[in-house]
């Protein structure tokens, strides 16, 4: 079963691209958080979200939000895209599957392809916002800001 708006977000806890053990629970209450699954590192599509989100990041901080990729690719294979790219963010070593299913991510042609999947979660820890598509790798950036900025407004307001 998929995670929903609404839903509490998973807590688990995975190593990042220096292996750094991450988890969900070190954000819950302390930022907004973006989580995004993606297919693989190095591929076109992959490396276009990846360097969106990291030419954004600096505004993601600015609204409280930390950004966490998260693919099946080795810590080693993280290490590498993350260096090749700059990538200023955390990319989490999902070699077991283990929060693609907590999250109930789907994959693409025929489950062949791992599915490129964008949360949105509050400080509550509530998914707020998704965003699925495999196609529009940029359009994740677009519309996490866009929910991030909302939920940046709404905390400012109570």
């Amino acid at each position: 079963m998929s995670i929903q708006v609404g839903d509490p977000c998973p807590v688990f806890s995975l190593p990042n691209q220096e292996g750094k053990s991450i988890s969900t629970a070190d954000f819950i209450g302390n930022k907004i958080l973006v989580i995004y699954f993606y297919p693989k590192d190095d591929t076109p599509g992959c490396t276009k979200e990846a360097c969106s989100f990291r030419d954004e990041h600096a505004d993601f901080e600015g609204m409280g939000c930390q950004v966490i990729g998260i693919s099946s690719d080795s810590i080693a294979s993280h290490l590498q895209f993350a260096t090749k790219y700059k990538l200023d963010f955390h990319l989490l070593a999902d070699t077991q599957k283990t929060a693609r299913k907590l999250f109930g991510v789907p994959g693409n042609l025929f489950g062949l392809i791992p599915g490129r999947v964008t949360y949105i979660i509050d400080r509550k820890g509530i998914v707020r916002g998704i965003y699925d598509s495999m196609r529009d790798a940029v359009g994740h950036i677009t519309e996490a800001k866009n929910k991030v900025k909302e939920l940046a407004a709404e905390e400012a307001v109570s």
